[in-house]
């Protein structure tokens, strides 16, 4: 099996070590030279026949011509439904610090890949692969299956029926996340193996071979965080000490300083039995009311989020089909109790095969008086996914319209900045990853092409006038008689 050295491992003919080389890359910490790579395995199926490749020599890092020979020797001879495990960052660490070194196995939270690799003929890892490279191996192996990637998850993958004669590429995006304590990225691996393994699951009942990746789009770690991570007491101690006090604490204390410079809070968190049920996150979240012509505006995010937080959420709730975000305040615009209540559902759509939510409402209740804005057309996500829009209001370019002409939200205006919000499969009291509202034409975009539009029809008026310029046919002759033409002709 392979030891890894920055940035190579070392071959050992042991296929069960090839996993566990992943662990020797401690150097790495300290160091910090490997921050612009992310590593990549590859697999096949139980049984299915692949060439083995090697790693290149110690020292070298794998570029995108070298990823795509890797790429195409692994698919002219193995299986061509390829699984794609594609994970928004991931570094070496990721495996060096959660994959249960040091003999620690049950402290791993990749033990579905670890069989994997286990149970393949010929698993390839390579620990340092340049990002660019990573990034672009969706076209990559597009282009040597020559077919079209499907962004899949587990729920839909088993309702598909795959055969083995016809390529398929199956792409499952999978979230990364840090938050104020570490031990929230070993929550989200462990949760990115768990889809790893269901998927694992659902193509071995299908009894169809495979070729299976897992890779990154970008590095988790940076040489800044690495350094910091080393001044805890270095790469070892720290993995061995990383559920300790204190080092918890430091590591808080640092991540509350760092949020205080750059004004990131975190956000509003909504718990049910112990675990994060509905996330809600705003960097300016205001409401304003229309009083003798004029519009009085009030700005809630200070009372939400940060340390001087007021809002109390009682009267929230969370199920597997509704959620009920209730932000509750004291004395907003001269009104004693103010609610601003979010309302959410999934369900299953058959037409996309998978389960959307939609943010069906959002109310203001004061002094008995309910104004509802409706958000269920413009506002929704796959269910996995949070939603996240850089402006969400009811007045310019509103995703919120009032139920109807009647309704008090007419005299009201609600208007939320950097708005991001998850009522549905929260894990780990981190955002999944965002479904952004923004379309793929912007003004900027309608604007081009609208000059653009001008321009080619003015340039296809005037070839269209140049061509209907005729010269004369008749000629006057200085030495001969002058020309003469009737009027009538």
């Amino acid at each position: 099996m392979a030891s890894l050295e920055c940035p190579q491992l070392r071959s050992i003919s042991a296929a069960s070590a090839v996993f566990l080389g992943l662990f020797s890359f401690l150097s790495v910490l300290t160091s910090g030279s490997c921050d612009e790579q992310v590593p990549l395995i590859l697999w096949t199926s139980e049984g299915a026949a692949a060439p083995r490749q090697f790693p290149p020599t110690a020292g070298h890092i794998v570029g995108q011509q070298q990823l795509a020979s890797y790429l195409e020797k692994a698919l002219d001879v193995g299986p061509r439904n390829v699984v794609l495990f594609l994970q928004d960052k991931m570094s070496i660490e990721d495996f060096t610090m959660y994959g249960g070194a040091f003999g620690n196995k049950q402290d791993s939270v990749f033990p579905n890949l670890e069989g994997a690799l286990t149970s393949s003929s010929s698993p390839l890892v390579l620990p340092a692969v340049s990002w660019p490279a990573s990034n672009a191996v969706i076209g990559q192996l597009q282009d040597q299956l020559e077919t079209s990637p499907l962004y899949m998850d587990p729920e839909t993958l088993s309702q598909l029926r795959l055969n083995a004669s016809s390529p398929a590429l199956l792409v499952f995006r999978l979230p990364y996340g840090i938050g104020a304590d570490l031990m929230s990225a070993k929550e989200v691996l462990s949760g990115n193996d768990e889809v790893i393994g269901q998927v694992l699951s659902i193509m071995k009942t299908q009894a169809v071979p495979y070729t299976a990746i897992y890779t990154a789009l970008r590095p988790s770690r940076e040489a800044a965080s690495l350094s910091m991570e080393a001044g805890l007491g270095g790469g070892r101690s720290l993995l061995q000490a990383r559920g300790g006090y204190r080092e918890r604490e430091r590591e808080r204390e640092r991540q509350r300083k760092m949020m205080e410079k750059t004004k990131v809070y975190a956000p509003v968190e909504f718990k049910k039995d112990d675990s994060s049920c509905i996330l809600l996150w705003a960097r300016s979240l205001s409401v304003s009311i229309l009083r003798n012509r004029e519009w009085e505006e009030h700005d809630l995010t200070s009372s939400t989020f940060g340390d001087s937080a007021t809002v109390k959420l009682d009267g929230s709730e969370c199920d597997k089909t509704r959620a009920r975000l209730v932000l509750n305040y004291e004395k907003v615009l001269g009104h004693k109790s103010f609610k601003v209540v979010f309302a959410m559902s999934q369900r299953y759509y058959k037409v996309s095969a998978r389960r959307w939510f939609t943010l069906d409402t959002v109310q203001l209740e004061y002094d008995g008086v309910k104004a509802m804005f409706n958000g269920s057309r413009n506002i929704y996500a796959p269910a996995e996914y949070s939603y996240r829009c850089e402006s969400v209001t009811s007045f310019r370019w509103p995703l919120l319209t009032p139920e109807s002409s009647k309704d008090p939200a007419i005299q009201w205006r609600v208007s939320f900045k950097d708005f991001q919000i998850q009522g549905f499969n929260v894990s780990g009291g981190d955002f999944s990853y965002a479904s952004d509202c923004a379309g793929f034409f912007s003004p900027g975009i309608w604007m081009g092409l609208m000059t653009s539009l001008l321009m080619v029809l003015v340039l296809t008026y005037g070839l269209h006038m140049i061509m209907q310029l005729r010269t004369m046919d008749r000629f006057d002759d200085p030495k001969g008689p002058a020309i003469s033409v009737p009027q009538t002709e």
